[in-house]
């Protein structure tokens, strides 16, 4: 079999092992943040924090949700990094965060005291502030599903593909969760 009959059949599996009721889940929780006036704060380092400045995007459009990531302010995320440090750049950038906002983490392997400090920092600063934790991630979901209020883990089919597969389910999660009836408030243009 070739790689990209291969890639799509692993795809088309792990689309069959997403538990749907956990994403309606993550839309219920959602659906309350917007009710409370909360803001989100989405958070991905890499290819997560690309689909972090997308969702953005997404839930402040179509679903009216004030969202934010901090990786979309380039000279402020890197200056955090540069004068406070790679490890608390999330949690420093989180300093007006309110107990009604919620932080919802992107991430393959949902962070550990080794690999993400940044948003094991970031979910550790949410949780003492009340906020709600959530999460899309990969992996076994790490520190983020530990802590998290609702967190959706991408299985693994294939752990060389982790990546690939974690980052694109990511996406299209997203876009079930930014399309759902009970939470969409601006339809999409096409």
């Amino acid at each position: 079999m070739n790689h990209c009959r291969r890639f799509l059949d692993e795809t088309a599996e792990i689309a069959s092992l997403i538990k749907a009721g956990e994403v309606a889940h993550l839309v219920s929780q959602l659906i309350e943040l917007r009710s409370r006036k909360g803001r989100l704060f989405v958070m991905g380092l890499g290819g997560s924090a690309a689909n972090a400045s997308h969702a953005v995007n997404d839930f402040r459009k179509l679903c009216g949700i004030e969202a934010y990531t901090p990786t979309d302010n380039v000279a402020e995320f890197t200056a955090r990094a540069n004068d406070e440090g790679w490890d608390t750049m999330f949690s420093a950038w989180m300093s007006f965060a309110r107990a009604e906002d919620g932080l919802l983490i992107l991430s393959v392997g949902g962070g550990t005291e080794e690999v993400s400090r940044p948003l094991v920092n970031a979910i550790k600063l949410g949780k003492l502030l009340g906020m709600k934790i959530l999460g899309i991630v990969g992996r076994d979901g790490g520190f983020t599903k530990q802590n998290a209020d609702c967190c959706i883990v991408i299985p693994t089919v294939t752990p060389e593909r982790v990546t690939p597969h974690t980052e694109a389910f990511q996406s299209v999660i997203l876009h079930c969760i930014v399309s759902h009836p009970d939470l969409q408030m601006r339809a999409t243009k096409w």
